[in-house]
C-alpha cells in the first residue's frame, strides 16, 4: 500500500492539468455563491490567484536559494522575513495603533518559531538543512498568524463592544492588570476554538498533512503518527502563546497609564489600516476618557 502510494506521489500524472482539474470544487463554489448572490467570488478569486503566484515564487526562490553555496545563510533570511511578515500582518489587523503591538506580537511569533526549531532539530526529529529548516518555520509562522489575527480582531471588537464595563470597572477602582484579567479571558477563549477543535478531531475526521505526508512517502505509521503529534503540539502551543500575547497587549492598551479609556475604543475613531493612528477622530473624541473616580 504504502510503496504504491510512493509511486502514485512520484507518478508524472501530477502536473498542471491536475491542479486545474482541482479547482472544479472552486468553481461549483462561485457558481453557487453567484447563483445565491453571497458576493464572495472576489475573495475567492483573489485567493485562487494569490495562492498560485506566492507559491510559484517560492518555489522559484527554493530553486535558486537552496543550490547555492549560503543556503543555510537564506534559510535564516528567510525565517526572518516570515517573521517579519507575520508581525505586520497582525499589526496590521489591529486597525488603530496599539502600545507595543508590534514588539508583542514578534516576540510572541519568533520566540515560537525559535523554540519549534529547537525541538524540532535539537531531538533529531528531522535532519537539519536549509528546506527542513524554512519548512518547521514556515509551519510554525504560518499557524501562528490566523490564530494571532482572530485575537486583535476579537480584542479589539470586544473592547469597542463593552465600553461600558470598561466605565464600570473603572469606577470601580481597578487598575489595568484587574481589567486584563476580567475582559481577556472571553476573548482569549473564542480566538483559540478554531485551533483547539482543529486538534481535537485530529486523526478522527482529518488527517493532518505532515502525517499524510510521511505515510504517501512510505515512512512506517507510528513513526509518522509521533511527527505528526509533534507537530501539532508546537503548533497548538504557537497559536496559544501568540494568542495570549495580542490579547493581553490589546486589552491593557484599552485603558491608559492615566486610567482613562484610550482613544481608539470610542466609536468614531479613525480606522487606519497598517497605521492605526487616531489623530483624526470625531470632534470631542480624542479627549474624552473615564478615570477611576
Amino acid at each position: 500500500m504504502l510503496v504504491m502510494a510512493q509511486s502514485s506521489l512520484t507518478s508524472s500524472a501530477v502536473g498542471w492539468q491536475v491542479v486545474l482539474a482541482s479547482l472544479s470544487l472552486v468553481l461549483l463554489a462561485l457558481g453557487l455563491a453567484w447563483g445565491l448572490g453571497l458576493r464572495i467570488e472576489r475573495e475567492l478569486i483573489v485567493a485562487v490567484l494569490r495562492a498560485a503566484v506566492q507559491l510559484l515564487a517560492v518555489g522559484f526562490l527554493f530553486a535558486l536559494i537552496f543550490e547555492s553555496t549560503g543556503a543555510t545563510y537564506w534559510a535564516w533570511l528567510w525565517v526572518v522575513g516570515m517573521s517579519i511578515v507575520a508581525t505586520a500582518v497582525v499589526v496590521r489587523r489591529a486597525r488603530y495603533r496599539i502600545d507595543r503591538l508590534a514588539l508583542i506580537a514578534g516576540s510572541a511569533v519568533v520566540g515560537s518559531a525559535l523554540i519549534s526549531i529547537g525541538v524540532t532539530f535539537g531531538f533529531g526529529v528531522i535532519e537539519y538543512g536549509p528546506i527542513s529548516l524554512v519548512i518547521i518555520a514556515g509551519i510554525t509562522i504560518g499557524n501562528a498568524v490566523p490564530s494571532a489575527v482572530l485575537g486583535v480582531n476579537q480584542s479589539v471588537d470586544s473592547c469597542r463592544d463593552r465600553i461600558g464595563d470598561l466605565e464600570a470597572l473603572l469606577s470601580l477602582g481597578m487598575d489595568r492588570q484587574q481589567i486584563v484579567r476580567i475582559m481577556a479571558p472571553r476573548t482569549a477563549r473564542t480566538s483559540l476554538i478554531p485551533q483547539i477543535e482543529r486538534t481535537k478531531v485530529v486523526g478522527l475526521i482529518a488527517l493532518p498533512g505532515a502525517m499524510t505526508g510521511l505515510l504517501l512517502a512510505g515512512v512506517d505509521p507510528v513513526e509518522a503518527v509521533v511527527v505528526q503529534l509533534l507537530v501539532m503540539y508546537l503548533v497548538l502551543g504557537t497559536a496559544a502563546v501568540c494568542v495570549v500575547a495580542v490579547v493581553t497587549a490589546i486589552t491593557r492598551s484599552a485603558v491608559t497609564d492615566v486610567l482613562l479609556i484610550a482613544d481608539w475604543v470610542y466609536p468614531g475613531a479613525e480606522r487606519q489600516p497598517g497605521d492605526g493612528r487616531t489623530e483624526d477622530l470625531e470632534p470631542g473624541i480624542q479627549n474624552r476618557g473615564h478615570s477611576k473616580s
